[in-house]
């Protein structure tokens, strides 16, 4: 092993530095020198998502067990962009008089699990894929509990832990078949020596698959997902919700078609029928939903169904629309917790029946929010419209027309609970609505990127055509 090995790890480089420099910054700058801390730490991050997308390089190291292309590339700036968005959003919060102390240990934690997500996105061996995948779980856990005198949010932070030990054991069982029955851990060793399959390898198969459904709350491994953001901090409820779920697609997809290639049969079968549930389910539990944060658990999962759709799908063009779909769906949902982060900051309301007549004291917010609905919801002209435009166009040319339908019907009922929030913000009547708030202006710079993203990504399909160009190597 030399040093060469490292030169293609610019990014995690990047972002240790930044971690390091935070980190000695906070340790050793005086009261007045922490004032000025969450500028510093946006700018430095700033500056790693703006050179995140020069000079890209592909190659692999570590005896191939990390790889980087193009399109790791793009996933990763993607999930900069979200955590760039996360960090301006927490200013309000982490100013509060029971958060500022722990302002340094916030940053830091997002960052170890973001290294984390890194390595599952990169990894070509189990190994490397399971140390990166427990880095980007077990701060997340501490992020959850990070208001630790908080009833909720202790009790979130206990049942994330439980859960993620219990999805890691369950893929460690899975891993120790394969590795019994291939002799390796390697992506592409194992994929060679899976011909046909056998009953323990679909077992296998079957505890991998189960422990990455954990992580992205897809039915029915979802029971911990609502019951966790809402408990949580808004901002760490964002980042579960969109940087966690973003990484853990990638890496569904990657193990799928570079592990299980020679399974496509059996776990497009299993795909089918997680993906109908999920998206049924999780829009149907929305609709009883009164709590914003719990609302947008639900849909979250949801979202996560129409994701897997466009991975279901295993084509390029399914591919491509699954990055892209990423991509809508990060800006869209911080543009919807920004909006939920601000409200409650200031006045600790978090239930949709509280945003009756939002307009009248708060139309910026309202609009914004508004917004972000109609993209969830898939309305043109939105970004969210072309998402599911182009996973819908996916599905349809493998000629999968039932689950289309379903997919079809249930953004149909999906409109209808976004526009419950749309509704309660402009229509119902209310004596004393939410007082006339006031938003920071790293808040406001958060929003400004979520509205350009909202129209810009959507109207810009040519991002998906060079999606669809990229080669994903799968």
């Amino acid at each position: 092993m030399d040093l060469s090995n490292y030169l293609l790890l610019r990014q995690e480089m990047s972002l240790l530095v930044v971690f390091l420099i935070l980190m000695i910054y906070d340790l050793f700058a005086g009261e007045k020198g922490k004032k000025g801390f969450h500028l510093i730490a946006c700018t430095l991050w700033g500056l790693h998502t703006i050179c995140g997308f020069l000079f890209p390089v592909s190659g692999s190291s570590f005896a191939g067990m990390y790889v980087n292309n193009d399109v790791e590339t793009i996933v990763k700036n993607i999930l900069n962009i979200g955590v760039f968005i996360i960090f301006l959003q927490s200013y309000g919060w982490l100013k509060k008089s029971d958060t500022i102390f722990k302002r340094g240990e916030f940053f830091m934690l997002v960052l170890l699990t973001l290294f984390g997500m890194y390595m599952m996105i990169s990894a070509r061996n189990f190994i490397l894929f399971f140390i990166g995948l427990e880095t980007a779980s077990l701060p997340i856990a501490s992020l959850v509990a990070f208001d630790k005198y908080t009833h909720h949010s202790a009790e979130a932070g206990a049942k994330f832990i439980l859960t993620a030990v219990f999805s890691s054991v369950i893929m460690l069982f899975g891993l120790s078949m394969l590795y019994g029955n291939c002799g390796t851990l390697y992506f592409e060793d194992i994929a060679t020596t899976i011909i046909a399959p056998s009953a323990i390898v679909i077992l296998a198969l079957t505890f991998v698959l189960t422990g990455l459904f954990f992580k992205l709350s897809l039915v029915p491994f979802h029971l911990w997902t609502a019951d966790v953001y809402e408990g949580a901090p808004t901002n760490v409820t964002s980042y579960l919700s969109t940087i966690s779920k973003g990484a853990a697609v990638y890496a569904l997809m990657v193990i799928l078609y570079r592990v299980f290639g020679n399974l496509f049969f059996e776990w497009n079968a299993m795909l089918w029928w997680i993906i109908l549930i999920t998206i049924t389910i999780g829009n149907i539990f929305a609709i009883r939903q009164n709590n914003f944060k719990r609302f947008l658990a639900f849909s979250s999962i949801s979202q996560a169904g129409y994701i897997i759709l466009s991975v279901f799908i295993g084509t390029a063009q399914g591919m491509g629309a699954t990055i892209y779909y990423i991509l809508v769906y990060v800006v869209s949902n911080l543009a919807a917790f920004g909006v939920a982060n601000a409200i409650e900051t200031q006045t600790g309301k978090i239930n949709i029946s509280d945003y009756n007549g939002l307009y009248k004291t708060n139309p910026n917010l309202s609009i914004i929010l508004m917004l972000a609905m109609f993209s969830l919801g898939g309305i043109p002209p939105t970004a969210g419209f072309f998402s599911k435009f182009f996973v819908f166009t996916a599905v349809a040319e493998q000629q999968e027309y039932l689950l289309l339908f379903i997919a079809l019907l249930n953004t149909v009922i999906s409109l209808y609970y976004y526009l419950l929030v749309v509704k309660a913000i402009f229509i119902n009547p209310n004596e004393t609505p939410i007082e006339k708030l006031t938003t920071d202006n790293y808040t406001k710079v958060s929003f400004a990127i979520c509205l350009i993203g909202i129209f810009a990504i959507g109207f810009a399909s040519c991002i998906y055509e060079y999606l669809n160009g990229v080669s994903f190597g799968l």
